[in-house]
């Protein structure tokens, strides 16, 4: 049977060093390259960027994959022609094709371990909703939001993000290299069972679906003029109620929620998002129920390139 050509990425935003370190690090014990009948390649996502510990060189390559940056040849921003390159390398029409990719980030915010979607493509859906059934992890679906797009996962046929935090900014911590490796080997238990048939899927799973994004208050000149309120900064995946604290003022003065439905933040104070104009991003729960026609769907997902 052809082998499941699956693209692991580590070290998409050059700070995240983490999986990058696990990639150096792999021990002997656990075959990454020829695990499960699988064909797993593994991928520094902007190494430039990974060897001065920042975000990017000149633009956030999680940003870069749109058609527009993909087809404008003028633009020569590092991002946009390693985009290319990895497309061009690994892409679904690429030299050495991959049929699923995982993309593996870090987060300075308090959300634990995570699974982040783009869009509602039924592999992507059926992969997280298996993970969150072996690990119980939670979905962030993000769709809905013209401001961020371009994301690396939506240009090949299955692709998932994997967030685990917290953790700063170029520091390694062994916990959060610990949980990596857990959720990767899972990860592949299941593709695994993709691939030979027996794949197990659950009736039904649990999304949090992307509302919108918050921004700091601010004052005239557009600077910030309030932090977030120390009693919201661990409550990632909790709802929102009406008169909680979100910001204080430096005059000790609160801002607190006043909508409705009691959205469910998470990214809250992603150290990475401050430079988007987002102090933490509102969901709201969904319950997904698994289709038959995605069963076909896999199936077809293991026919590619055969």
């Amino acid at each position: 049977m052809q082998e499941l050509q699956v693209l692991l990425v580590a070290g998409t935003h050059g700070n995240e060093i983490n999986p990058p370190w696990l990639f150096d690090q792999w021990s002997q014990q656990f075959d990454l390259i020829n695990n499960h009948g699988l064909h797993i390649k593994k991928v520094l996502g902007n190494p430039d960027a990974l060897k001065v510990c920042k975000r990017y060189i000149d633009r956030d390559l999680n940003r870069s994959f749109t058609k527009e940056l993909l087809d404008d040849t003028s633009c020569k921003d590092h991002e946009v022609m390693r985009a290319r390159e990895l497309l061009h390398l690994h892409g679904p029409s690429g030299i050495d094709p991959s049929q699923v990719v995982v993309d593996l980030h870090t987060t300075t915010a308090a959300m634990g371990s995570s699974i982040v979607i783009y869009g509602r493509r039924s592999l992507d859906l059926a992969l997280a909703g298996l993970l969150q059934a072996r690990l119980g992890l939670p979905i962030y679906l993000h769709e809905g939001d013209d401001t961020q797009k371009g994301f690396l996962v939506e240009c090949w046929p299955c692709g998932i993000v994997i967030e685990i935090g917290p953790v700063a900014q170029g520091l390694l911590s062994a916990k959060i290299v610990d949980k990596i490796k857990i959720i990767v080997e899972i990860l592949f238990e299941e593709l695994a069972k993709i691939k030979s048939g027996l794949v197990n899927l659950p009736k039904q799973f649990v999304v949090h679906r992307h509302l919108e994004s918050i921004d700091f208050p601010r004052d005239m000149m557009g600077r910030c003029d309030a932090i977030l309120h120390p009693s919201l900064l661990d409550k990632n995946w909790f709802p929102l109620l009406f008169g909680q604290y979100l910001f204080v003022k430096s005059d000790g003065k609160s801002i607190n929620f006043e909508g409705e439905g009691n959205p469910i933040p998470v990214f809250i104070n992603e150290a990475a998002y401050a430079e988007k104009n987002i102090a933490m991003s509102l969901t709201q729960k969904e319950i997904i129920v698994f289709s038959r026609d995605w069963q076909v769907d896999l199936r077809h997902l293991c026919l590619f390139n055969s």
